[in-house]
């Protein structure tokens, strides 16, 4: 998935947002999506499968440039609607609230199917990009992909989209103070590397600088800052 923030998109009109939070009228030049092919639900979920994080119900307004009640009551239409509860069968993916914000997610009753598709058969070489962002979580996580980036100077969304594939490293929370994502390796990595506990990974974190001097590169709505 795309991530190119909304930004990168050509807007045709502005949307305010009121002290309450809720998003005003859009003005003459704004889009109507009511009359898109899909309406707003067509909007909607053509918005939510290109996040590869939770997005805010407010955020998703103003790329609607529709009421924020209204994004709320069509998310939970959408969500309903992918359990089957409108008369279609369940989907194989449901969408879902996490945090502060909403995001498409695999089922988990096909869990095992997804895991199997994703990771097995996987018997590339990672690239030197990945194994050092590898090293760089493994050592310093829970770590923010804003953080993994200035440590090693690169952006490095698409290698961790590689590393979550493969499912060596997985969303473990969010930072406190930022909101954003912060990612550990996964069990499949200490597998992989022949460990049982990370307290048997090689001594190279001393050569790594504390996280504390790369502090303030994500924003305060998750998502992270690569140089």
């Amino acid at each position: 998935m795309s991530e190119q923030d909304a930004a990168g998109v050509p807007q045709t009109g502005a949307v305010a947002a009121d002290e309450a939070g809720d998003v005003g009228a859009p003005d003459e030049l704004a889009f109507d999506v009511d009359a898109l092919p899909g309406g707003a639900l067509g909007a909607l979920e053509a918005v939510l499968m290109v996040a590869d994080e939770p997005i805010p119900a407010v955020r998703l307004a103003t790329a609607l440039a529709l009421p924020t009640e209204r994004v709320e009551a069509l998310l939970e239409e959408l969500a309903a609607e992918y359990r089957g509860e409108h008369g279609g069968r369940p989907r194989g993916f449901e969408l879902r609230r996490a945090g502060a914000g909403w995001r498409m997610y695999s089922a988990p009753a096909y869990g095992d199917v997804v895991g199997r598709f994703v990771v097995d058969g996987q018997t590339s070489r990672l690239t030197q990009a990945a194994l050092e962002t590898l090293a760089v979580v493994a050592y310093r996580q829970p770590v923010t992909r804003g953080q993994v980036s200035a440590v090693r100077g690169v952006n490095v969304d698409g290698v961790m989209r590689t590393l979550t594939a493969r499912g060596l490293v997985a969303e473990v929370g969010t930072e406190p103070t930022s909101g954003a994502v912060l990612y550990g390796t996964t069990g499949y990595f200490l597998e992989r590397m022949g460990l049982s506990s990370l307290d048997e990974l090689p001594p190279l974190a001393p050569y790594l600088p504390d996280l504390e001097a790369v502090e303030g590169v994500d924003t305060t709505d998750g998502r992270e800052v690569g140089p």
